[in-house]
């Protein structure tokens, strides 16, 4: 009952048969009437750019660190890290650099730190907003000044009634 036959298996022979390859004659380039400008310069070029340094480091614990370098004059370099990690504000805390050769031909560097707070990117080059201007800043001064001194302390705060707190007795 259990027990079966065992099975034959006959492989037919396959018959395979080549076709005729073609060949086609290649066409001869010919320039075209229209001249076009490129630019002379390495962005435009096709030559490789040799990489003179690659490090790539990937730790068990979530850190990580990867750099390098190109013959253009490229240079990379960024570390980062997992802050308070398995807990509820677990966030990733990159910081590193970078620079590269313009085409003016200075070359720009950018550092910055990436986290919870967001990218933050340094740079020489980087534009910045204008300073305040110094009667703007005094009011601004005075008014937090006034708000921290305004604000009821905790123990005036309880037994009252959110009408008392936040909306102000009129007296007609």
């Amino acid at each position: 009952q259990y027990y079966q036959q065992p099975q034959q298996y006959v492989q037919q022979p396959q018959q395979y048969v080549q076709q005729p390859q073609q060949f086609v004659q290649p066409q001869q380039y010919v320039q075209p009437q229209q001249q076009f400008a490129f630019r002379d310069d390495a962005a435009s070029s096709t030559t490789p750019i040799p990489i003179l340094s690659y490090v790539n480091e990937i730790n068990p614990d979530g850190s990580y660190h990867y750099s390098y370098e190109t013959g253009n004059g490229i240079k990379a370099d960024e570390s980062g890290k997992i802050n308070n990690a398995g807990q509820e504000n677990e966030a990733l805390a990159v910081q590193g650099s970078y620079s590269y050769v313009g085409d003016d031909g200075q070359t720009y560097s950018v550092q910055y730190v990436a986290d919870e707070n967001g990218f933050q990117p340094q740079g020489a080059h980087l534009p910045t907003p204008p300073p305040i201007p110094a009667e703007l800043q005094k009011a601004i001064d005075e008014h937090l000044a006034a708000l921290a001194t305004a604000a009821p302390a905790e123990e005036e705060l309880q037994g009252s009634t959110p009408d008392q707190r936040y909306f102000p007795q009129r007296h007609f």
